[in-house]
């Protein structure tokens, strides 16, 4: 049994002027740091005090230095700079246990690690950091999606978004939504199956449910995302292949204001019909040396699931090859 080394620790913050600049209205970014890293936090008159995991507590404490230091500059804070010094504790946190060189996802079940495994994926990961607007391109088994979810999770839980969309086109079978059983749910959950085991693994069945009922994760069809303008959320279109480029289009212009959106597809996997362009590999041509834009490709070497999909994905070779 691994044993825990926890740590108690008192921080003085007296020569702040004014506390609450620190704490934030109703002491939220006291809860955030608690939430992000697991420490016990509490004040009182001009004390901090943290327990918890020495590491935990640890970075903690490196958090609210970096923030008091903020304040004294400039005498305020905001949400994006309680996470991007949360982001940055937990990065040093990494680097200094020599984990997958920093890139640890932090996702709401307890005891998950995900991180990325490979160089592509490590590019992935730092694109979707760095950019507003991602895509990522490659096989089956690469992580895309996976990961695009797991970014999307921890940016949720450090409040730095307050919903996630989930979007898919539904062309694989060649049906209009319209012709199958049920209502939109319904009609929608087989095809974003995939969105959503990704998201099993991060959160509890209950709380994922608690979030789809409070619209905290909508999972909708790409046909229901027109006219919609999407501010503060993560949003996730996977299978964009099968996209067409003026659905792309449409679906790029819901960017709204503080929101990552990551467009995710197999371009070898073009289930269009024959003539149409997708616009997964228009977008990725077209919008490529635009700033805040980042395209990423992963190949063979990122396949991380089941060694025979390395294998298989080689073996098939060329798309033009497999009738």
């Amino acid at each position: 049994m691994e044993l825990k080394h926890l740590l108690e620790l008192a921080i003085s913050v007296e020569e702040l002027p004014n506390l609450q600049v620190l704490f934030g209205s109703g002491d939220k970014y006291l809860r955030q740091i608690r939430s992000a890293l697991d420490v016990q936090i509490s004040a009182r008159d001009s004390t901090i005090r943290l327990s918890g995991e020495a590491a935990n507590v640890t970075a903690a404490a490196a958090v609210i230095e970096q923030l008091q230091n903020q304040i004294r500059r400039r005498n305020h804070l905001s949400d994006g700079d309680v996470s991007t010094a949360i982001e940055q504790a937990l990065y040093r946190d990494d680097a200094a246990s020599g984990e997958t060189l920093g890139d640890r996802l932090d996702v709401y079940l307890s005891g998950a690690r995900i991180a990325p495994k490979t160089k592509g994926q490590h590019e992935y990961v730092d694109a979707v950091r760095n950019n507003d607007l991602t895509f990522c391109l490659g096989p089956a088994g690469t992580g895309k999606t996976y990961l695009a979810v797991a970014m999307a999770v921890s940016m949720l839980k450090r409040n730095r978004i307050k919903r996630v969309v989930l979007v898919r086109p539904a062309v694989e079978a060649g049906e209009k939504l319209g012709y199958l059983p049920g209502d939109l749910q319904a009609k929608v959950n087989p095809y974003l199956r995939p969105l959503m085991d990704a998201m099993h693994d991060m959160m509890s069945f209950d709380q994922v449910k608690r979030f789809m009922q409070n619209d905290i994760i909508e999972v909708i069809p790409l046909a229901y995302m027109r006219g919609r303008t999407l501010n503060r959320a993560a949003i996730i279109m996977d299978e964009a292949q099968n996209t067409t480029v003026s659905q792309m289009l449409m679906f790029l212009t819901r960017l709204g204001h503080e929101s990552k959106m990551i467009v995710t597809g197999d371009d070898s996997q073009v289930d269009l019909e024959k003539g149409k362009k997708s616009g997964l590999i228009d977008a990725a041509k077209r919008l490529s040396t635009v700033d805040g834009i980042g395209v990423v490709r992963l190949d063979k070497a990122d396949i991380v699931r089941h060694p025979l999909v390395q294998y298989i994905v080689q073996l098939y070779g060329d798309p033009d090859d497999r009738g």
